[in-house]
Order: C-alpha cells, then structure tokens, then sequence
C-alpha cells in the first residue's frame, strides 16, 4: 500500500487536531498538508508553490466555510485546473444545506460529508474516509 499525501483546507484549528488524529492512527496517510482558507489553498495548489512544496496532494479534504475564499471557489480552482481536476476532492463540512450539496456535486465534488456534532462520531467518519480512499479506492500516479 502507497502511502499517500492529504491536503486538509480547514479553518477550526479543533477539526485540524480532531482530523490529524483520526488520519495519524491510520496506517495509509503518511503526509498531511493544512491550510487555513481558500486563498491558501489555491496559493498551494499552484503549480509554483506545488514545486516548492514537492508534490500535488492526493486527496483533498474541503470545508465549505472557509475566509478569503470560500470551499466552493477553491472547488471550482481545482476541477478547472487540468493538472489538478483528477485529485479527489471530499467536502468535509459543517453545512448539510440542500442548496451547497448541489452546488458542491454540480462542480465535481467527489463526496459531500457532513461533520458529525459528536467528537467520536467525527474521528469514526475521518477513519472511514480514509478506510475507502485510502485502501478501497485506486488513486492515480
């Protein structure tokens, strides 16, 4: 198994640590990049900062809420981009609004999750999105 390189775009610092957590006792995730707004996300995600930062993430996890730029701006970045549009993006948010969870499958979302309230629940969810994209699913080079 590949270990692979996970790019967290998260503002609550609580979510970084719980999500860290859950991704760390793993054994798949051995690179974890986080970055705390839409506009650092795309700053990162540019082929520029991408070279100094070694190499593109191969999975992204994607608040919704986010300063500078929302999720859904960083979204439609990434599935714009030709040499980002096949690294999967996971929204992983707060929100269960109707109108974002059409918004995010209507600009290639790979899956919209929302955050469990519980704390256990949360870490559960982490583990099994990385348990599927992790050692389920085939991810390209």
């Amino acid at each position: 198994m590949k270990n692979l390189h996970l790019l967290l775009v998260e503002d609550n610092e609580g979510d970084v640590l719980l999500t860290k957590e859950a991704l760390l006792s793993g054994k798949a995730v051995n690179q974890i990049s986080v970055v705390r707004d839409g506009k650092a996300a795309i700053d990162y995600l540019t082929l520029e900062d991408a070279s100094q930062n070694n190499t593109l993430p191969d999975l992204i996890l994607l608040d919704i809420n986010l300063p500078k730029k929302s999720g859904h701006q960083v979204l439609q970045f990434i599935k714009n981009t030709e040499y980002l549009k096949q690294i999967p993006v996971i929204m992983l948010t707060t929100s269960s609004s109707e109108t974002d969870v059409e918004l995010a499958y209507k600009n290639y979302v790979n899956c919209f999750i929302t955050k469990p309230v519980d704390v256990q629940e949360f870490m559960h969810a982490v583990r099994e999105i990385e348990n599927f994209w992790m050692n389920i699913v085939t991810l390209p080079e």
